[in-house]
C-alpha cells in the first residue's frame, strides 16, 4: 500500500513495475506479533532481556533478519550486474567496448567509455527490518556515513514513511568482490511537516 502510495504520487515512475519479495518483510515476533510494544517489552523484561534484541516464542532473531537483509542485498547486485551484462555484452559475449569490466558506481558514468551501472530501485520495508539491514550495510559492508549521524540515529527504528538513500558502487569485473556503500542518509522525515494527524 505504501509503495503503490510513492508511485501514484510520483511524476516520473508511476508505472514502474512493483515486485513483492517476502525477504523483506517485517521481522516475526512470534506470540507477540501484532500485540503493543509494551507487551513486547513485557515479554522480554520477564524472560530477563531488554528489546530489540529479546526473540519471543515463535519470532525470527536479530541474525535470521539480517541474514534475509544480506540475501536480498546481494540478490539486487546481483540483478543489477546482469542487467548490465545483458545490455553492453555484443553478440560474442564480451563487452562492446573489449573492456572486462570495471568498478562503477550505480547512477555514475563509466571511464573511457565503458557504460555506468545505472539503477535507481526503491525498496519499502517496515522499521525493525530497515534497522536490521541498515547494521548489515555499516558492519559487513563498512558503509560510509554522513558526518553528522549520530549512534542513536543509526540504532534508531525509522519512523513510519522515513527514507534512507544510499549509493551503491558494484566492480563488475571482479567475481566475489564486496560492493561499496556510501549512505546519503537515513530515517528522513521531512516530509511529514505541516501533515496533519487524519
Amino acid at each position: 500500500q505504501t509503495t503503490a502510495t510513492i508511485l501514484e504520487k510520483s511524476e516520473v515512475c508511476r508505472d514502474v513495475p512493483v515486485q513483492c519479495d517476502s525477504r523483506i518483510r517485517e521481522r516475526k515476533y512470534g506470540v507477540a506479533e501484532g500485540k503493543p510494544l509494551s507487551q513486547l517489552r513485557n515479554l522480554a523484561q520477564a524472560a530477563g532481556e531488554h528489546c530489540p534484541a529479546f526473540t519471543p516464542v515463535g519470532g525470527e532473531t536479530l541474525e535470521q533478519v539480517k541474514l534475509r537483509a544480506k540475501d536480498f542485498f546481494e540478490f539486487l547486485c546481483q540483478l543489477v550486474l546482469a542487467d548490465t551484462r545483458q545490455k553492453t555484452e555484443g553478440p560474442t559475449g564480451t563487452p562492446e567496448n573489449g573492456r572486462a569490466g570495471a568498478a562503477l558506481p550505480l547512477g555514475g558514468s563509466g571511464e573511457g567509455g565503458a557504460p555506468p551501472l545505472d539503477a535507481h530501485i526503491l525498496v519499502v520495508s517496515h522499521g525493525a527490518y530497515m534497522r536490521s539491514w541498515l547494521g548489515y550495510l555499516v558492519k559487513d559492508l563498512h558503509c560510509a556515513l554522513p558526518p553528522a549521524l549520530s549512534r542513536s540515529e543509526l540504532s534508531a527504528v525509522s519512523p513510519n514513511t522515513g527514507i534512507s538513500h544510499f549509493v551503491v558502487g558494484l566492480d563488475s569485473g571482479t567475481p566475489g568482490a564486496k560492493p561499496t556503500v556510501q549512505c546519503l542518509c537515513i530515517h528522513l522525515h521531512d516530509h511529514l511537516a505541516g501533515v496533519a494527524d487524519a
